[in-house]
């Protein structure tokens, strides 16, 4: 090593330069923290929220806890994201009569991820109100399709609305859902697909296997099929039934489906959504069945 390397003083590290240089970094964003609270304050309980709901759901899916946990959580992600706007617009009133500037990248980011989940929990909400709380939805009113091989939930005629209703009073629970059921879907009906009842259910069974569907029992002579759809985080089991009868000497086919939530009382529409799509599916050419 040379004498010039020898006599060199050694260089300070930069982490100890007290006066500037590396150390300064930190001190910045700390400044930066502290000249926008409110901004860090609204994006952090914006994304808070955002995290919380779906981590609610998705534990409540794997099994961490009940999904009434999760459900009753959920309700609290919402109080969080309203807090997030309410300190937001009260630090842009507070800035304004101050005469400061608003600091809006953290603070603009938060509000909107805020409304945006707001929006999106409140879509289910308006839909909640708009529909019925049943969670049974099936083609046939009268003869719904029966399951064999699955059990049907034993308290699926409990907790049917309209009991205080005077249109609806001296009804049993059961007619209370028929009655329900044809005010909100008066288009969930019986089929009719010109093709034959083994023909239908094999192809029902594709389209069900396409959705991931679990196939529980099927018997394509019998014109029956049975399976369970997983829905959302929460993993949710809905059951399902398909029921074929033969028309026209077997030439056609009448299709009823039948879809059943496992839990809840309220199925927030999926149901009915899940009985159009997969009979609109299972051809492209059916037209409702003559009553």
């Amino acid at each position: 090593m040379s004498d010039q390397n020898i006599n060199e003083p050694a260089v300070e590290p930069a982490v100890e330069n007290r006066t500037g240089g590396v150390t300064a970094k930190p001190a910045r964003k700390f400044a930066t923290l502290r000249n926008d609270p409110k901004g860090w304050i609204v994006l952090i309980l914006a994304i808070a929220a955002i995290i919380a709901f779906f981590g609610a759901a998705f534990g409540s899916g794997i099994g961490l806890w009940g999904w009434q946990q999760g459900l009753g959580f959920l309700g609290w992600t919402l109080v969080v994201a309203v807090l997030a706007i309410i300190i937001g617009i009260i630090g842009i009133i507070l800035d304004k009569r101050k005469g400061r500037k608003t600091r809006w990248p953290k603070l603009g980011l938060g509000m909107i991820a805020a409304v945006g989940f707001i929006g999106y929990v409140l879509s289910y909400i308006i839909t909640a109100q708009s529909l019925p709380a049943i969670h049974d939805i099936t083609t046939d009113l009268a003869d719904p399709p029966e399951f064999s091989a699955l059990t049907i939930r034993a308290d699926n005629w409990d907790q049917i609305p309209g009991a205080d209703d005077s249109d609806m009073r001296g009804m049993n629970p059961r007619q209370r859902w028929a009655t329900l059921h044809q005010q909100a879907f008066p288009d969930i009906r019986s089929v009719r697909i010109d093709q034959p009842v083994a023909e239908v259910i094999e192809k029902a069974k594709r389209l069900a296997e396409d959705r991931g569907w679990e196939i529980v029992s099927i018997d394509p002579a019998a014109g029956h099929l049975e399976a369970t759809d997983t829905v959302s985080l929460f993993r949710f089991k809905d059951d399902v039934v398909i029921r074929a009868r033969a028309a026209d000497n077997g030439a056609a086919s009448i299709i009823d489906m039948r879809s059943v939530s496992r839990v809840g009382v309220h199925d927030l529409g999926v149901n009915s959504k899940r009985v159009r799509q997969f009979l609109s599916d299972l051809s492209g050419t059916t037209t409702t069945a003559s009553q």
